[in-house]
């Protein structure tokens, strides 16, 4: 029995030894495509990206008993050129240059509009020492009180106010909008349509092992470190690891269970020898 013991415990003490001492492999790319840190700017099939941000994120753990872990993710940005548009409806007002416009389309079948210049008549008459500060409204119109040497006269409203500014615009005419040039693109009876480049910011987020896809590249996502992404497209080697981490996982376990084995075999064995004999 002690020889058997003996036996098992060797087995156990190499099992043991074998999986303390066994170092896991893990995923790395000995020549990456890119290696990249927050902020770095990179291009993929002439496209431009931005690492936005590496960071640690938490994960599991909170209040039911179990331990957080932490794991590294990534942020890539890419601006992103897109058309926007805005509608006028027919009869609407809108602000162009710091000034009120009133839209006005005519025609049964139109293909241009015209902005005309929204007065401020009440800052016009405010102005005017000589009017007051309201119109005043008779049978046949409109009037503006003007004084002049003590003697107040009727103004007809139309003549007192300048005419308003008007501007016309055909589809495919471009105009200063909002601080970016706009194309008329549409005209119809009820509505103007213009439209203008802008960008759009387009996320990704990327985590250990994701496969990445850059416009028509696939790359694989690896953090050696924290503060640190790599991406590689060699497909093929990044299977070969993982293939290597499974054997080794599977190797740790066989290894693990000899050792358990090895341990009960052990106690076993001694019980078995304070078995009082029959004989």
């Amino acid at each position: 029995m002690a020889v058997y013991a003996a036996l098992f415990l060797l087995v156990a003490g190499v099992a043991g030894v074998l999986t303390v001492t066994a170092e896991s492999p893990e995923v790395a790319f000995e020549n990456p495509d890119y290696e990249l840190s927050s902020g770095d700017t990179f291009q993929v099939n002439g496209a431009e990206y931005v690492v936005a941000e590496i960071s640690e994120v938490e994960e599991g753990g909170g209040g039911h008993g179990g331990s957080a872990t932490t794991s590294v993710v990534a942020t890539i940005e890419r601006e992103v050129a897109v058309e926007e548009s805005e509608t006028w409806a027919n009869g609407s007002t809108v602000t162009v240059a710091g000034d009120e416009w009133r839209v006005e389309i005519t025609g049964d079948d139109p293909s241009a509009f015209t902005l005309v210049e929204v007065l401020d008549r009440q800052a016009i008459l405010e102005a005017d020492d000589s009017a007051d500060n309201e119109t005043v409204q008779r049978d046949d119109g409109e009037y503006v009180v003007v004084t002049e040497n003590g003697e107040s006269t009727l103004v007809p409203a139309d003549e007192y106010f300048p005419a308003p500014e008007e501007r016309s615009y055909a589809t495919g005419d471009s105009f200063e909008y909002s601080g970016q040039s706009v194309t008329v693109d549409q005209v119809t009876t009820e509505q103007a349509v213009i439209v203008w480049e802008g960008t759009q910011t387009n996320s990704i987020e990327v985590e250990q092992g994701a496969t990445v896809t850059l416009g028509e590249t696939n790359l694989i996502a690896n953090f050696p470190d924290a503060s640190t992404l790599t991406m590689s497209s060699d497909m093929e080697g990044y299977e070969a690891q993982l293939a290597e981490i499974d054997q080794f996982e599977q190797y740790n376990s066989g290894l693990t269970r000899v050792l358990f084995m090895s341990l009960i075999s052990v106690v076993l064995l001694l019980s078995a020898t304070f078995i009082p004999s029959r004989y």
